[in-house]
C-alpha cells in the first residue's frame, strides 16, 4: 500500500501531478527536501504513478507495473545509492545508469533512474552523470533527491528541474504534533529540531526532550556557579556529543533572542534565565565557537572529543570572566 503523504508534501505533490497529468516531466529532476520531512513517500508516489500504464497522474495499483512497483521488481526503474552506508556513490554505478538511460524500455514506457542521496556521488560519478545528461535519453527521467545544492556540481544542478520541498509553518508544525502525540508538547521542541516535525516527533517519543533538559539544566548550573562540575557536565555532553552541542547552540541563540527582547513563543524557557547571566556579545562568541567545534568534531574522527568539549566550556567560562 502507498503511504499516504504528510500535510506539507501535499502542495509539492500536486505540482508534480500536473507535469504528469500534461505529460511535461522533465528529463532531470532534482528533489531537494531536508531530512526529517519524509520525502520519501512523495519520491514513492511520484515514481509509481509514473510508471503505471493506466493513468498519468495517479497509480491504480492493479496493471503490470503497479504490481512490479510495489514488488520492487520493476525492470526500468533503477535505484542508485551507496553500496555501504557511509561510503560515495562511485562511478561504477552511474556508468551503470548510464547505459540503462539508452536502452528501450521493457515495458514500453518510461526509464525511471533515482540517486539518492545525491551528493554521495564522488568527482567521477559526478561527471559521468554529467556527460549523459547533455544528452538526454528519450523517455529517461533521472530524479536525484538531495537535502542541499551545496555538494553538488554546479553543471548538474543546472541541469535539472529543481523541486523543493519545504518545512511547514510552526503553526501547522505545531498542530500535526499536537495531532500525532495526543496531547500539547512545548513550543521550543520544533524550532530545536529545525522545524522539522518527523524529527520533532521522534524526540517526543525517545524521551530525549528529558535528556535535552538535562543537558541545558547541567549547562545552566555551570554557567551560575563557579565551583559546579566541570567533568559531570563534559561527560554529560560527550554521551551524545554532536546532538547535545546542537542543543547548546539553539540555547545560546535564544539567549541571543532574548538579549534583543524578541519575543518568540517558540523560544528555548531557559534561556530567559541564561540572559540574566549572560550578556549577548557573550552569547554570540559562545555560539560562534561552538559551531567550530562542532564541525571539528564532524570533519575529523578519532578526536578526543570529550576533551574537546572540556576545553570548550573552560574557554567559554573564561570569555565570561575577561
Amino acid at each position: 500500500m502507498m503511504q499516504d503523504l504528510y500535510p506539507w508534501l501535499e502542495q509539492p505533490w500536486e505540482q508534480c501531478k500536473t507535469l504528469l497529468d500534461s505529460d511535461r516531466v522533465p528529463g532531470a529532476i532534482l528533489l531537494i527536501a531536508s531530512d526529517g520531512l519524509g520525502v520519501d513517500a512523495l519520491v514513492e508516489r511520484f515514481c509509481s504513478s509514473l510508471m503505471c500504464s493506466n493513468y498519468e497522474s495517479e497509480a491504480c495499483g492493479f496493471c503490470h507495473s503497479c504490481e512490479l512497483m510495489k514488488s520492487g521488481s520493476h525492470p526500468d526503474v533503477h535505484t542508485i545509492s551507496p553500496e555501504k552506508e557511509g561510503k560515495s556513490i562511485a562511478v561504477d554505478q552511474i556508468r551503470a545508469s548510464n547505459r540503462w538511460a539508452q536502452e528501450s524500455s521493457h515495458l514500453d514506457g518510461y526509464r525511471l533512474i533515482v540517486i539518492e542521496p545525491a551528493e554521495a556521488m564522488n568527482e567521477a560519478a559526478s561527471n559521468a552523470l554529467l556527460k549523459t545528461l547533455e544528452e538526454p535519453a528519450d523517455k529517461c527521467i533521472f530524479l536525484l533527491v538531495s537535502p542541499t545544492i551545496e555538494r553538488l556540481m554546479p553543471t548538474i544542478v543546472s541541469r535539472c528541474q529543481q523541486w523543493k520541498v519545504m518545512p511547514p509553518s510552526a503553526v501547522s508544525g505545531e498542530a500535526w504534533l499536537k495531532q500525532e502525540h495526543g496531547k500539547a508538547i512545548p513550543n521550543y521542541v520544533l524550532p530545536l529540531c529545525s522545524g522539522m516535525p518527523l524529527d520533532a516527533l521522534a524526540m517526543i517519543k525517545s524521551g530525549e526532550i528529558e535528556e535535552c533538559q538535562q543537558v541545558f539544566d547541567g549547562y545552566l548550573t555551570y554557567v551560575k556557579q563557579v565551583n559546579s562540575d566541570l567533568l559531570a557536565l563534559g561527560g554529560l555532553i560527550n554521551k551524545h556529543p554532536s546532538r547535545n552541542l546542537m542543543w547548546l547552540w539553539h540555547l545560546l541563540t535564544d539567549t541571543q533572542k532574548v538579549a534583543f527582547g524578541i519575543a518568540d513563543n517558540g523560544i528555548i524557557p531557559l534561556s530567559r534565565e541564561l540572559a540574566e547571566v549572560m550578556s549577548y556579545q557573550q552569547a554570540f562568541n559562545k555560539a560562534k565557537s561552538l559551531l567550530t567545534l562542532i564541525d571539528q568534531l564532524r570533519q575529523h574522527s578519532g578526536l578526543n572529543t570529550e576533551l574537546l568539549i572540556i576545553n570548550w566550556l573552560i574557554a567559554a567560562r573564561e570569555e565570561s570572566c575577561s
